[in-house]
């Protein structure tokens, strides 16, 4: 389906997953927003829209607030678009220090504000999935504490895992929205999280996405989702377990970074959402960078 011009938009169909990987395996991205995956999956709760600006594909969206913006653009005259889209008055969301360097002339005439709770963080996967050295003497004891105490299995997702994962799912959604209100800024990413967890469970092969899953005597108590970002890094998209077993969330960070492309240097866990409990949890497996990313807006 053609993608029209701006002011004109349309949605994300599946459609367009082969010229979005096309443009996404050119451009290397760093931050987590930008994988097809992504914002196909989060498409509704960010409203994201198709548009060409010039040469260059761009998605427009709206933030947990309302908000409106648009990401770093996807391809062609990149700092082109990016301008014409800032004059216009729309605000960039997502752009990191590379991205102001080689686009927006290290941001001259814009005002570029850090957005600490959407910085993303990376790690180590060989540091997560082997957990050596004092540093995490606690996360390797919680593991411990998990197998010594529960007779499990962890597996590759496949289909035969997907209700067991979606009624987990269901569970964890309930758990969490007791404890987060819906009408707040944060019930609404938890909500968000809950449906594009659901459809990336039933759309893992056609989103290629890969996954693991622990069983605790053949029922699923834990499943995380993820894929390739860059040659280098890969992103965990979805990580979901039940919340009153305690090791088990240290186990599936293991396993995913043990078990799932091996190749790549680094893994990104994503972003806090400025909740204080995630942002401790994410800090404790000792990031090597806070990917920072900022709120453009022209001066």
């Amino acid at each position: 389906m053609e993608i029209p011009r701006h002011p004109q938009t349309r949605g994300i169909t599946l459609e367009d997953k082969p010229l979005l990987d096309r443009l996404f395996a050119e451009l290397q991205p760093r931050v987590s927003e930008l994988t097809f995956a992504n914002l196909y999956l989060f498409r509704k709760v960010h409203e994201y829209r198709l548009t060409l600006v010039g040469d260059a594909v761009v998605a427009l969206g709206r933030g947990y607030d309302g908000s409106a913006y648009f990401l770093p653009p996807f391809g062609g005259d990149i700092a082109g678009a990016s301008r014409k889209l800032l004059e216009s008055g729309l605000t960039l969301y997502g752009a990191d220090d590379l991205f102001l360097a080689c686009h927006l002339g290290g941001g001259d005439g814009v005002e570029a504000v850090p957005d600490r709770n959407n910085f993303d963080y990376l790690h180590l996967k060989d540091e997560m999935a082997q957990l050596s050295g004092k540093q995490y003497h606690k996360k390797k004891n919680r593991v411990n504490y998990f197998l010594n105490r529960h007779r499990h299995q962890v597996e590759i997702l496949n289909d035969g895992h997907l209700a067991g994962a979606l009624a987990l799912l269901e569970e964890w959604g309930r758990v969490r929205t007791e404890i987060v209100p819906r009408g707040t800024t944060q019930g609404g990413s938890v909500q968000g999280e809950i449906e594009g967890a659901a459809e990336a469970l039933r759309l893992y092969r056609e989103l290629g996405l890969s996954g693991v899953v622990i069983l605790v005597d053949d029922v699923v108590r834990g499943f995380a989702l993820g894929e390739r970002l860059n040659r280098e890094t890969a992103v965990c998209h979805f990580e979901k377990g039940d919340l009153f077993m305690e090791g088990l969330y240290q186990l599936l960070d293991r396993e995913f970074s043990r078990l799932l492309f091996t190749d790549c240097t680094y893994l990104n866990r994503e972003q806090d959402l400025g909740e204080e409990s995630l942002r401790q949890a994410k800090l404790s497996y000792h990031p090597v960078e806070l990917l920072a990313k900022y709120r453009v807006r022209k001066i």
